[in-house]
């Protein structure tokens, strides 16, 4: 129940997550460990992992950058030496955000409002970040929204809020873009946070597993159409990592977090720092061999055989 990384590494797919979780909570019982005791063997290290300067002369966007897991992102790309931006609708928030992490960095972090549900208002932030950085070399997927409630309780508004949010949003940050980027020759990484359950799915979040697999599809897709055009595509699927907004909303009791313990294999849970690295990891030329691929060769073979079978 750790992260679990898609993409692919050449052509072929590329995943990374823990032990099976079934395994580990038939055999809890009889290792004599309590989750308490059994996280001592798996601290989190939250250092940067990658060597200073990685980032150095990059621009990175990410999308709900001012709290939760989009900071720990923000912050750990800015230690890195990326020039970051970020966007959301909650404008001084963004701002408060900025200014810590520029003054705990030396780097700058600007603030730019966006409301990702709204093409119209995501065209005039990515004409705003042209101005102040240019288009970026990175793009983190990050904004989403979600809340717990029974399937059978959905309004037609709960489940537009967070498909807006989270499938529309992503679709129109990522296309204006891309086709920007594409237009000016510039190849960059596009990064999602998902989740586990876009996969699975998941009972009394269906809008937001539907969004995230959505977001999935769209990822996988335009690996394998935009990879000519230098742009590489990944998604990172957290499993539970404590952040406030969200555990406020799914899980107000603290039940969750206490069951989910108990079958995760290390005994705890993720931190955002943890899933900040490995974003930076899969967002840097470290990782520039790690996207769905079709070369640019074999595009003209597909096209050329696309071509052949028209009117047939």
């Amino acid at each position: 129940m750790a992260a679990r990384v898609v993409g692919r590494t050449g052509r072929l797919a590329a995943v990374v997550r823990s032990s099976a979780v079934r395994l580990q909570s038939r055999l809890h019982g009889s290792t004599g460990l309590r989750s308490g005791s059994q996280a001592n063997f798996f601290p989190p290290l939250e250092d940067a992992m990658l060597p200073s300067g990685s980032f150095n002369n990059r621009m990175a966007l990410i999308t709900g950058g001012g709290t939760g897991l989009g900071r720990a992102m923000t912050a750990t790309l800015s230690q890195l030496g990326a020039q970051c931006i970020i966007a959301s609708r909650k404008l001084d928030v963004l701002q408060r955000t900025a200014e810590e992490i520029s003054s705990q960095t030396g780097n700058k972090v600007h603030a730019v409002q966006c409301d990702v549900r709204d093409p119209q208002a995501v065209s005039q932030c990515v004409d705003q970040i042209e101005a102040l950085t240019g288009l970026p070399d990175v793009i983190i997927n990050n904004a989403a929204g979600n809340f717990v409630c029974p399937s059978e309780r959905l309004s037609p508004n709960a489940w537009k809020t967070i498909t807006d949010i989270v499938l529309n949003g992503t679709a129109f940050v990522t296309l204006e873009l891309g086709k920007r980027l594409i237009q000016n020759q510039k190849g960059a990484s596009f990064l999602a946070i998902t989740t586990i359950y876009a996969e699975s799915g998941s009972g009394f979040v269906v809008p937001s597993a539907s969004a995230k697999a959505g977001v999935e599809a769209l990822y996988k897709s335009l690996a394998a159409e935009w990879g000519r055009y230098g742009h590489r595509f990944n998604i990172i699927q957290p499993g539970p990592i404590r952040t406030k907004g969200a555990f406020s909303r799914l899980d107000p009791t603290g039940a969750f977090e206490k069951a989910m313990i108990d079958r995760i294999p290390t005994g705890r849970l993720g931190t955002p720092a943890e899933i900040a690295n490995l974003a930076a990891y899969v967002s840097s030329n470290y990782a520039s061999w790690m996207s769905g691929a079709v070369t640019p060769d074999q595009w003209k073979l597909l096209e050329a055989m696309i071509r052949k079978t028209k009117g047939s």
